[in-house]
């Protein structure tokens, strides 16, 4: 069999070590991939495919990509799932004997992407790797900003999650929703769209060995991580693989942040689908979502800051005092945050761009992006020095304005630097006298060589003495017969022609070297000091680093108090008494998004007390889930630091909000709509506490009525008596309201309507009381059901009220309870004792309006009461 040539010998031997992915082989100004990888990147990349002789009868397949252009061909093979590995050629073809040599310097997968054409600037992009065994470490990293995150599994005692740990670490892996995985176990994250890899783990020993000598410590005591052997696995994996992939040293990856899952308010992936923090239920990010409504941040790092304090919001009431502080500063003070936002405006993503002078694939136009972003800062910290909060002062003390690197780079590299940096044209005059020698030899040579001439001429009186050049024997001196006798004695001799001589100098030979290879050297000088300057800014990656986090949290405070002050927020006033007291409170979203209808607030008041659940009864569309959701979001809001969306704010410090609204078909996992319903409900009911708050809507829907009251009937009862949750639910079982006076914590409430002529007007205001009806035919004419099935509908419900088809949860017409087991659940009270009931609370109602001190929207409010409760009497 004929064997490969020398080429391809080479190109396999590469390729066996890096089988998992598209290898990019350098052939001179292309990237060619061969064999199986060009088929498969002809396909995605939608470019032909050719062949190449290979020492074989048949050709291999071959396509190939320009290596200028090679980034956007990358992050296509990336969005579609492939791992590449750059082959570079490592020495001059022209200087090489053979082949020429290659090796791969670079690994690049979805997790270590750093090409600022391939990332979302105000997203992080996570590299992932856990470690489980009877626990769980974690680490996730980002390695285009240097970001390092490490937690280990938390005991029970330590965090109180009754369900099983490892939904723990899904509900971690959501939560920071990487982009690659890699695991010692391949786990069941079917909700998680990362890539995953199962890899073969190292020792203990041997990752503990990684870590110190990447952080170059002697102990793990630097970072309290003696005790937590699943974290040091998880690091060590991380670390190790990025030593594999990336192939460079990684002095970016300096700080490790270690914490514990418990030190935030605990937000399951329902939760934060529900309330649409990030991205919309859709999936969509951008407008709709929390983040939209709240980003005013002028520079990415800040963009992404404000993601991580939507996402990990503080349960410590100093810390969050401490940022509702420094927000209400900037809101007091509008003056000082527009000069704080001028000043962000001319601010690049330091962090990326310090990633990537540690990377070694910066150009020119980075390192002017990063003086720009120097010059503002001393205007920055100006600003900073006028403030008062805590937060501010701090930041102000420790803020670096780095103006030995704003020096370095301004007197260094030109203003409008080419993107290459191996050919010429980047550092500017004056930086380095050889450097201005060469180019004045490129520049002027020509000069040079004319003033020579004339010199010489003068100097030995040769008038047609002319200096030429040809590329066998460079540049000479060229004198006619008839002035040989004036030739000088150190002119030698090169040349002889029918009718001159042709001469060269000491002098002329020296500028020839130094002209003919003035533009090679030219280029060699200017990378050599583009090196060394790029050096010299990587030797201070920890200031500079240092310093773009502290721009990231001033953009982040800058952007929540400009959605405080654009947005009417307030200050909330926090407290660990266990209340919640909201006066007209606001959906942010919902509010924002509504243009040509004023939103209408609502209040809300939940204790640990006396009001710990509030049941919430009104028909579909009437508002009952914005208003649980606002109430979710405000306290949300409240926790990462932020003003909130309402006239006045009371809120207690919770421990973890959950939310289950609406539900779906998970066909994946087999589990039908009741079935995902019921798996939320119980793992609310499993991990909830006391400190918990609960936005519950619609428990026990996906099934049939009596089941359903039954469950929501039991749920209700659970939760106040066990969990003691502050707790809204939302229900179309208007039973439930009965709950009331049953339990001491439950409280009722409704939705106002206005009923027109058999239609229904919503008006979106939460009022005590409870409704005895879903109003669900009226909706559905809302929604533009044909005449005839809404008739159709009104006749077969009046048919089925009259044979009492819901019995024995169903009220008939005036209330009566004739079943035994739903007597026994609600009370015994014959009819006239409860139309006594019924005439006694129309009195109480009438009794006690101030008619001087009533608003003309609780008039209304009043009014309706009074016309419900006649109607039932």
């Amino acid at each position: 069999m004929a064997k490969y040539t020398p080429m391809m010998e080479q190109y396999f031997s590469i390729k066996e070590q890096y089988m998992d992915c598209i290898l990019l082989y350098r052939l001179g100004d292309f990237y060619e991939m061969f064999f199986d990888d060009a088929l498969i990147a002809s396909k995605v990349l939608e470019i032909a495919l050719t062949g190449r002789d290979c020492g074989q009868e048949e050709r291999a397949p071959m396509c190939g990509v320009p290596f200028h252009a090679v980034d956007n061909y990358i992050s296509k093979l990336i969005e579609n799932g492939y791992k590449v590995a750059i082959c570079e050629q490592l020495e001059d073809p022209s200087a090489a004997k053979g082949i020429v040599k290659r090796d791969v310097i670079r690994v690049i997968t979805p997790g270590t992407i750093i090409d600022q054409g391939m990332l979302d600037e105000k997203s992080n992009n996570y590299l992932c790797c856990t470690y489980v065994d009877k626990g769980f470490g974690m680490c996730y990293a980002d390695i285009s900003t240097g970001d390092l995150y490490v937690t280990e599994n938390i005991s029970l005692s330590d965090f109180d999650i009754k369900s099983n740990r490892f939904d723990l670490l899904k509900e971690e892996l959501l939560k920071i929703n990487p982009s690659e995985i890699i695991s010692n176990k391949l786990t069941q994250n079917d909700a998680i769209d990362s890539m995953i890899t199962c890899s073969e783990p190292l020792s203990y020993s041997e990752y503990k060995e990684i870590i110190l000598k990447h952080f170059k410590v002697v102990s793990l005591d630097s970072f309290g991580l003696s005790d937590n052997s699943y974290a040091v696995m998880a690091l060590g994996m991380l670390l190790n693989y990025l030593n594999n992939t990336q192939k460079t040293n990684l002095d970016h990856i300096n700080k490790l942040h270690f914490y514990n899952v418990g030190e935030y308010l605990y937000l399951d992936s329902s939760t934060r689908k529900n309330l649409e923090l990030i991205e919309t239920v859709r999936g969509k990010k951008g407008q709709g979502t929390l983040y939209h409504v709240l980003d005013h941040t002028m520079t990415a790092m800040g963009g992404r800051q404000l993601k991580k304090w939507i996402e990990e919001p503080l349960k410590n009431i100093v810390l969050i005092n401490k940022r509702l502080d420094a927000v209400e500063e900037l809101y007091g003070n509008v003056m000082a945050s527009n000069n704080i936002k001028e000043c962000l405006k001319s601010i690049y993503d330091i962090e990326r761009l310090i990633s990537r002078i540690v990377y070694g694939n910066c150009n020119g136009r980075d390192m002017n992006a990063l003086k720009q972003s120097v010059s503002s800062l001393p205007d920055l910290k100006s600003e900073l020095s006028e403030l008062s909060s805590k937060m501010f002062m701090e930041i102000q003390e420790s803020f670096d304005t780095l103006r030995d690197i704003y020096d370095l780079i301004d007197s260094s590299i030109v203003d409008e630097p080419p993107i290459s940096v191996k050919e010429g044209g980047i550092i500017k005059e004056g930086y380095n006298s050889e450097l201005d020698e060469i180019k004045e030899i490129t520049v002027h040579g020509k000069n040079w060589i004319s003033e020579l001439q004339n010199k010489e001429r003068e100097a030995t009186g040769i008038k047609n003495l002319k200096i030429g050049y040809t590329k066998v024997f460079g540049y000479y001196l060229e004198v006619t017969q008839s002035y040989l006798r004036n030739v000088p004695e150190h002119y030698i001799r090169k040349q002889t022609l029918a009718n001159c001589e042709r001469y060269v100098t000491p002098e002329l030979k020296e500028m020839e070297a130094k002209i003919l290879n003035a533009d090679e050297q030219l280029m060699k000088l200017e990378y050599e000091l583009f090196l060394e300057i790029r050096q010299q800014i990587k030797s201070q990656v920890v200031r500079i680093q240092e310093t773009a986090f502290n721009i990231a949290i001033i953009d982040t405070l800058n952007s929540l108090a400009i959605a405080a002050v654009r947005n009417n927020y307030v200050r909330p006033v926090m407290n660990n008494n266990g209340y919640m007291k909201i006066v007209d409170g606001r959906h942010p979203v919902i509010e924002k998004i509504m243009k040509n209808e004023m939103f209408v607030p609502n209040d809300t008041y939940i204790d640990n007390k006396e009001h710990r659940m509030s049941i919430i009864t009104g028909p579909n569309m009437a508002g009952k889930s914005t208003y649980m959701r606002q109430v979710a979001l405000i306290a949300l809001l409240a926790h990462i630091g932020s003003f909130v969306p309402a006239k006045r704010a009371e809120l207690c410090i919770l421990d973890k909000i959950f939310t289950r609204v609406g539900a779906s078909d998970d066909l994946s996992q087999g589990q039908s709509t009741f079935m995902v319903e019921m798996s939320e409900v119980s793992n609310i009911l499993n991990n909830a506490t006391e400190n918990s708050l609960l936005i519950l809507d619609e428990i026990g829907r996906g099934t049939s009525t009596y089941d359903g009251l039954s469950i929501a009937w039991s749920v209700v009862e659970y939760i106040t008596k066990k969990i003691k949750a502050k707790t809204l639910f939302a229900t179309h079982y208007h039973e439930l309201s009965e709950l009331e006076s049953k339990l001491k914590s439950v409280k009722n409430y409704r939705i106002l309507i206005k009923e027109d002529n058999d239609k229904i007007i919503f008006l979106r205001k939460i009022v005590e009381g409870s409704v005895d009806r879903s109003y669900g035919i009226q909706v559905a004419n809302l929604a533009g059901l044909p005449d005839e099935v809404v008739v159709r509908a009104k006749e077969i419900l009046s048919q089925l009220d009259e044979s009492d088809i819901n019995k024995p949860f169903a009220k008939k017409k005036k209330d009566r309870i004739t079943d035994n087991f739903q007597v026994s659940m609600f009370h015994e009270d014959p009819i006239e004792n409860s139309k006594n009931k019924e005439y006694k609370e129309l009195s109480e109602i009438i009794k006690h309006i101030d008619i001087n001190n009533v608003t003309p929207v609780k008039a209304f409010t009043l009014l309706n009461d009074i016309i419900e409760k006649a109607k039932h009497i």
